[in-house]
């Protein structure tokens, strides 16, 4: 005969959990990321997006250089959800980083030539003009500021914005 097993009180049963029953069909990893870039974005979403890539240029007053990775990772992000945003982002992008990165290597380039100069005199007659350039070339950031604020303003409201000279490059590169 059996004997039967004393039951301690204080022990319970383990507990057997139940997977969650869901009425949505659980797709496999392998599409969740495919799934996801393809679905769209809403016009509101699009603008806010677009708006954010043109106002990333105030991250460089932070930083120096984050803008125009800022207006990249929305790019990257968005470049296959919404052409729209992904055209606002790169050309946010590639305009920072000719008014900034631009602005400063001319400046550079422009005391370094006056430095090399001036070993042979003609150089110190083009200090006063280095002199009065820098403070001219150093305003190129404060007109990206100003540029990019008005392109993010015009994209929140829906219309088209695009930088001159550099909206019609990032147009051409993106449209093959």
């Amino acid at each position: 005969m059996p004997t039967k097993k004393k039951v301690d009180p204080q022990v319970k049963p383990p507990i057997v959990e139940k997977p969650i029953q869901s009425s949505e069909p659980q797709l496999p990893l392998t599409t969740i990321g495919t799934e996801i870039a393809s679905q769209t974005l809403a016009p509101g979403d699009e603008r806010t997006w677009g708006m954010l890539a043109h106002l990333s240029t105030f991250i460089n007053l932070l930083t120096g250089f984050g803008g125009p990775i800022a207006a990249l990772i929305i790019y990257m992000v968005y470049k296959d959800r919404s052409r729209f945003v992904a055209y606002h982002a790169m050309q946010a992008m590639v305009f920072q980083l000719i008014c900034w990165f631009g602005g400063g290597a001319l400046i550079g380039l422009m005391w370094a030539i006056v430095g090399i100069l001036s070993a042979f005199l003609v150089g110190v007659v083009l200090i006063p003009v280095a002199i009065v350039f820098t403070p001219i070339l150093a305003l190129l950031p404060i007109g990206a500021l100003i540029y990019g604020t008005i392109g993010a303003v015009q994209v929140s409201q829906g219309q088209d914005f695009k930088y001159w000279l550099a909206g019609d490059w990032v147009r051409g590169t993106l449209t093959g």
